[in-house]
């Protein structure tokens, strides 16, 4: 069976989304925007999202809404004492919060990228849970010896 791909709006599907992960269930969504490439790529790669259990780790991938109402889907690069979490794309080389533990509501359990299923202890999802995440300053100088490479 072919899969199909339907375009919907993100303020009218969300929270559709938060419903059917507050039932407990999971949920796919096609990856949009550029903030999480290399590992997520826009309109190729999809995730799969789940209710989050709250306890939120260095490296989780994580869907929250800022307080401007945009939805966000990141990397957690730091966690407070309080729970805060500290967010960084891993595209992007500024962190972002602190996002309160109220606004994430959606934990990535699982993706397919470039056609392949990674969730955590494949190579691809530890290498950017850990290595990528720590080299934040090489980000840029990976990106072109990337793109010279291809």
């Amino acid at each position: 069976m072919e899969e199909s791909i339907r375009i919907v709006d993100i303020y009218e599907y969300m929270p559709v989304l938060r419903e059917l992960l507050g039932e407990g269930k999971e949920v796919s969504l096609t990856i949009t925007g550029n903030s999480m490439a290399p590992f997520l790529v826009h309109g190729r790669d999809v995730v799969v999202i789940a209710n989050p259990d709250g306890n939120w780790k260095k490296g989780d991938i994580a869907l929250f809404q800022r307080k401007t109402s945009q939805y966000i889907l990141h990397r957690i690069c730091r966690v407070d004492k309080n729970g805060n979490c500290f967010f960084i794309g891993d595209g992007q080389q500024i962190v972002e919060g602190p996002i309160a533990p109220e606004q994430i509501f959606g934990k990535i359990v699982a993706a397919r990228r470039k056609g392949k299923w990674e969730k955590p202890g494949t190579f691809w999802w530890e290498f950017f849970r850990h290595i990528w995440l720590y080299i934040v300053p090489l980000r840029p100088i990976c990106h072109r010896v990337y793109r010279l490479l291809r």
